[in-house]
């Protein structure tokens, strides 16, 4: 199953936005590539020199494969609140990653100790505490390599205080396939 196509697809709903024509041949495609029509959730993420552009995503499946990388696509490139919307020019610098996700799943714990031994740096981490929540993708360990950085940084994202694991929010773990452009 080549899911290198999911990329062209990315590029694509980004180029259908910005030259406002279709592109994409929905029909065609599905039919080449049936793993397309599965319900996944993905991320869709934008980066110029190596610099977050944009990154929108679903954490849980309610779309097909296509339409979600369709979506999500369009969404990094013109609506991540985070940075204006996406030129023609900038276009031809992105470098496009998507990440296709399993379907969360808690993490019982009963401490920051016990957290920290049943975490790795393969996990993508959703945190909720009260009304807040945010997450993290797996890849966000690269950039956040120490369990203390890496959920201090997600307490913040979800506006909450950084040493927000003191009051035990719910932890769910989920991985990530990712496919990117060479």
């Amino acid at each position: 199953m080549n899911k290198k196509i999911l990329l062209k697809i990315a590029r694509e709903s980004i180029l259908e936005e910005l030259e406002n024509k279709k592109i994409i041949k929905r029909d065609k495609l599905v039919e080449e590539y049936p793993f397309l029509l599965e319900e996944r959730a993905t991320f869709v993420t934008l980066k110029i020199d190596n610099q977050l552009r944009g990154c929108i995503g679903s954490i849980l499946p309610r779309k097909l494969l296509i339409d979600d990388v369709i979506y999500n696509a369009k969404q990094a490139a013109f609506a991540d609140p985070r940075f204006y919307p996406l030129t023609l020019e900038e276009y031809e610098k992105i470098h496009i990653e998507i990440s296709i996700l399993t379907i969360p799943e808690i993490l019982e714990y009963t401490d920051k100790i016990d957290l920290k031994r049943k975490i790795t740096n393969k996990d993508g981490i959703i945190l909720i505490l009260g009304d807040k929540q945010a997450t993290f993708l797996p890849s966000v360990w690269e950039e956040l390599p120490s369990f203390e950085l890496f959920f201090a940084h997600l307490c913040l994202k979800a506006g909450i205080d950084k040493n927000c694991l003191d009051y035990h929010p719910v932890i769910y773990t989920y991985q990530a396939e990712i496919v990117e452009e060479n």
